[in-house]
């Protein structure tokens, strides 16, 4: 389910963008590595549901540890992302000094709520019923926001082709706005 939710968070960020016109002209070059990015974030994601699952099958919160295992991961993950992305037109140097603070918060965020919905479908109870639409609404704002900022610090790390380099700020701050307007839009259940 969280896959599917990153996946239609990247679908109507990718409509936002076509709207954009210096990014309409770079999107055909970079959907593909958008889509691969969202398979990334999706396995690491499920890595924390995972582990969140774990704790909560020991009867425990999760806690620093599980943190820390989350983290490594999640560079795990990103090597073998890089490792797959050497056939597009850019070179990624993942910025973690920047990225892993972002990371970290929104693991520590993440941790405790999908444990949370974990609990509660165990229990039989569906998550709209279970938890009040503001709460749910705040706590998944709060997770997306945490990613878009790790996109725009991973923005960062993006060498494009000489052509696209002028466009890249303008693109990295184009694509932060719409990406939190989308989760905006995803977080209080907007139609999009």
């Amino acid at each position: 389910m969280h896959g599917a939710l990153l996946r239609e968070f990247s679908r109507r960020t990718v409509a936002r963008l076509r709207a954009v016109l210096p990014l309409r002209v770079a999107l055909p070059h970079l959907e593909p590595f958008l889509a691969e990015n969202v398979a990334k974030e999706a396995r690491k994601d499920a890595l924390l549901i995972e582990r969140a699952a774990a704790a909560l099958a020991a009867g425990r919160e999760p806690g620093t540890d599980d943190v820390r295992a989350l983290i490594e991961a999640a560079r795990a993950v990103d090597r073998e992302f890089l490792a797959r992305t050497g056939r597009f037109p850019l070179r990624i140097e993942i910025p973690y000094a920047h990225i892993e603070p972002l990371r970290e918060r929104r693991i520590r965020r993440g941790l405790p709520l999908a444990r949370r919905i974990l609990g509660l479908w165990r229990e039989g109870k569906k998550l709209r019923r279970a938890l009040p639409r503001a709460e749910l609404e705040q706590d998944l704002r709060g997770f997306l926001a945490l990613y878009c900022e790790e996109t725009a610090a991973l923005s960062r790390g993006v060498h494009l082709p000489a052509l696209l380099v002028p466009l890249r700020e303008r693109l990295a701050a184009a694509l932060l706005r719409l990406m939190r307007e989308t989760a905006a839009d995803i977080a209080s259940h907007k139609r999009g």
